[in-house]
């Protein structure tokens, strides 16, 4: 019986389209296992041993990513060395005092050096306190170490608008400070109070990590910001330079110099319900639109959503001492 050549033309036809959809399942199934195994075995997957470089960059928060990614790499068998690369204006002191732990326990079994790039400022410069020694580049913005905190007060504006806000609570303190009234006297000495404890705890981290006295430490705890050459004089950092010379430092206590600098990431857990956050930020970008993490920045908004105390230069509001 012969095969007339239609048929066979559409034989051909159902073998390539059965060749390519079988390539494809191999390919999502190779794809799904490297996925299974990044999740899994995290950065090292790519490398043998290595030196790790973790970014704290932007804001500082209590971030649950790099706090998980800290104790991964601190866990890792693969990781000799850990640099970490500070540019950051501060943040909260809470999420300031998390990272430092954080780091601290991993310089408890690896050896830790901070890399300064344009700015480690207040909880910034905490975080690489944390570290067993820092470098900095000689035009770095080094310091602003104390606390702040602020509050809008809008009372007035209320009143020109005509609106009075009422307000029954159990006790003269209870939310304080409100930006709908003036602070009461009380309610400033509390917050002065709380403003000077974190302070203290502030300036005795720095006095025991920097190996100054306290009496060292409050003579540059004004709020004052430092070029790296500044701070080096200064004792805030141990040396000039960048990622080459937090890896030469590293080399001095015992590790090869031949191992490999192997940037770790936080595991991706932004992005929408249905996307990851680099499809994401892909799909925003071809749309036209700012990606999920510039959105807040380009609106200057990502300060409304500072919680608790501040340890945070403000640029905008503060001056270069001369």
């Amino acid at each position: 019986m012969s095969i007339r050549a239609d048929d066979l033309i559409d034989r051909r036809r159902l073998r390539r389209k059965l060749t390519f959809w079988r390539a494809a399942a191999l390919l999502v199934a190779a794809l799904a296992i490297l996925v299974v195994l990044r999740a899994i075995f995290g950065e090292s997957l790519a490398t043998g041993s290595h030196i790790a470089q973790i970014r704290i960059e932007g804001t500082i928060l209590e971030d649950k990513d790099l706090l998980e990614l800290l104790e991964d790499v601190r866990t890792s068998s693969l990781v000799e060395g850990v640099i970490i690369t500070v540019d950051s204006p501060g943040g909260t002191t809470v999420g300031g005092e998390a990272i430092f732990e954080a780091v601290r326990r991993l310089a408890a079994e690896k050896p830790v050096v901070a890399q300064v790039g344009t700015l480690a400022a207040s909880a910034g410069y905490m975080v690489a306190s944390a570290a067993d020694y820092i470098v900095a580049r000689q035009t770095s913005i080094v310091g602003s170490i104390g606390v702040i905190i602020q509050y809008p007060e809008v009372s007035q504006l209320l009143q020109k608008l005509g609106i009075k806000v009422e307000e029954v609570k159990s006790s003269p303190l209870k939310g304080e400070p409100s930006p709908f009234s003036q602070s009461s006297p009380e309610a400033r000495q509390m917050l002065a109070a709380m403003i000077r404890d974190s302070y203290d705890w502030f300036v005795d981290l720095v006095s025991e990590r920097r190996n100054l006295s306290r009496t060292d430490v409050l003579a540059l705890a004004d709020g004052s910001v430092f070029t790296g050459r500044q701070a080096l004089d200064r004792k805030l950092v141990d040396a000039l330079g960048g990622e080459r010379e937090a890896q030469a430092w590293l080399v001095d206590q015992g590790l090869s110099a031949d191992l490999e600098v192997v940037e770790w990431k936080p595991t991706d857990s932004d992005g929408s319900l249905f996307l990851p956050g680099s499809a994401a930020d892909w799909l925003a970008g071809a749309l036209g639109l700012p990606r999920h993490g510039d959105l807040l920045e380009r609106l200057r908004m990502e300060r409304i959503f500072l919680d608790g105390l501040l340890s945070l230069w403000q640029p905008e509001s503060a001056g270069l001492p001369e």
